[in-house]
C-alpha cells in the first residue's frame, strides 16, 4: 500500500480513466431518461424537460415525478455506498469489508422493520405526525450507527481481518432473527410493506423529498473528501499515522459516522442494497492503479453512480412483471467482481 502510494503514477491514465467516467455518467442518464415502463420518445422527453415539474402533460409527470427522482436517488446511492465501502474497508483494513456484509444493512434494516412492522411508518406524539420516510430514515441510522459502533469495538477486541468479517456476519444473522421475528408478530400490511422495501427500489423518493434525502447525504460526501489524507496515513500503520499528528480514534470515529450515515440514509430509501459497496472500490482501484485516497474517494462516488445507474436500467428490463427488484440486479454486478478479487488477487483474511 504504501509503494502505490508514494510511488509516481502517469498522470495521463489517471485523466483518461477520470474523463471516461464523467463521460458515462450523461450517457447512463440520458438512456435511464428514454427507457420504462411507458415508451417515450426522444422528443417527448426533451419537451417534458423543458417544461416545469407541474405541467399537466403525461410526458412531463412521467419524466419528473418519476424517471427524474429514480436517476438522481441511483446517482446518490451508488455514490454513497460506494464511499462507505470504501471507508470501511480502509478503517477495517479488510478489502471484504462494507455495509451489507459487515452487518450495518441489517442495521439499518432493524431500524426500519421496527417502524414498518410495528408503527406502520408513521408516529403519533403530541398531536403531530412524523412522517413516515423521516422516521424510516432516522430509525435506519440509529441501528446501522449501533452496528458500526459495535464492529468499532470489535475491531480493538479481535486479532485477524477474518475474525471481525465473521463477527459481522453474525452480528447480520443475529439482526436477521430479530427481524424474522417482528415479521411473525406483525401485521399482513406491516409485512408486506417491509417485503417490498427489502426487494429495493430506487423510487422509494418522491420528487418533492428529494431534498430530505440529497442533502444530508451530499454534505457527508463532499466531508469525506476532507478524510483522505488521514485515510492515506492509516493504510500505513496507525503509528505512522499517529507519528504524523493524527488522532487515530477521531479519524475512525469520524470515518465511521459518515459511513454509517450515507448507508444508512441509502438502506433507508432503497431498501437493502448489495454489493455496490464491495465491489466498486475494488473495480477504481483495478482502473486508477492507485491507493491515494484523494483520488479514490471523488473516483468511488463516480463509479459507484455509472454502477448505480446501470442497475436501474437492468431493472427496467422487459418483463411481464414490470420493474425486476434492485436486490435481485446488484448481485449480478457485484459477485463477478467480488470472485475476480478472491482469484486473481488471492486476498488472504
Amino acid at each position: 500500500m504504501a509503494k502505490d502510494i508514494l510511488s509516481p503514477t502517469s498522470s495521463r491514465r489517471t485523466r483518461m480513466v477520470f474523463a471516461a467516467g464523467l463521460l458515462l455518467l450523461p450517457l447512463l442518464v440520458t438512456a435511464a431518461l428514454l427507457t420504462g415502463s411507458m415508451r417515450l420518445a426522444p422528443g417527448e422527453v426533451l419537451s417534458a424537460l423543458a417544461a416545469t415539474p407541474s405541467d399537466g402533460s403525461p410526458a412531463a409527470f412521467i419524466v419528473w415525478q418519476s424517471r427524474v427522482p429514480q436517476i438522481a436517488v441511483a446517482l446518490l446511492a451508488g455514490a454513497s455506498l460506494s464511499a462507505a465501502g470504501l471507508v470501511m474497508q480502509t478503517l477495517f483494513a479488510n478489502p471484504l469489508a462494507d455495509p451489507s456484509l459487515l452487518g450495518v444493512n441489517s442495521g439499518a434494516s432493524l431500524g426500519a422493520a421496527l417502524v414498518l412492522l410495528c408503527g406502520g411508518g408513521a408516529l403519533i406524539s403530541g398531536g403531530g405526525m412524523i412522517a413516515g420516510f423521516t422516521l424510516t430514515l432516522a430509525a435506519a441510522f440509529l441501528g446501522a450507527m449501533a452496528v458500526m459502533f459495535v464492529l468499532l469495538a470489535l475491531s480493538s477486541v479481535l486479532r485477524g481481518n477474518m475474525a471481525l468479517l465473521i463477527a459481522g456476519v453474525m452480528v447480520s444473522f443475529l439482526l436477521s432473527g430479530i427481524i424474522s421475528l417482528l415479521n411473525f408478530y406483525a401485521t399482513s400490511q406491516g409485512v408486506r410493506s417491509f417485503v417490498i422495501w427489502g426487494l429495493g427500489d430506487f423510487s422509494g423518493v418522491p420528487l418533492g423529498n428529494l431534498p430530505l434525502y440529497a442533502v444530508p447525504v451530499l454534505l457527508t460526501l463532499f466531508a469525506l473528501l476532507f478524510l483522505a489524507k488521514p485515510l492515506n496515513a492509516l493504510l500505513l500503520g496507525t503509528e505512522y499515522a499517529h507519528n504524523l499528528g493524527y488522532c487515530v480514534r477521531t479519524v475512525r470515529t469520524l470515518g465511521l459516522l459518515a459511513a454509517g450515515l450515507l448507508a444508512a440514509a441509502t438502506t433507508a430509501v432503497c431498501g437493502p442494497v448489495s454489493f455496490i459497496g464491495l465491489a466498486v472500490p475494488h473495480i477504481v482501484r483495478l482502473l486508477y492503479r492507485r491507493a491515494d485516497h484523494r483520488l479514490l474517494i471523488p473516483a468511488s462516488m463516480i463509479w459507484g453512480g455509472n454502477v448505480a445507474l446501470f442497475a436501474l436500467l437492468l431493472t427496467r428490463l422487459p418483463g411481464e412483471r414490470g420493474a425486476l427488484p434492485l436486490a435481485a440486479v446488484t448481485p449480478l454486478i457485484g459477485v463477478p467482481v467480488v470472485f475476480y478479487i478472491l482469484t486473481k488477487r488471492g486476498l488472504r483474511g
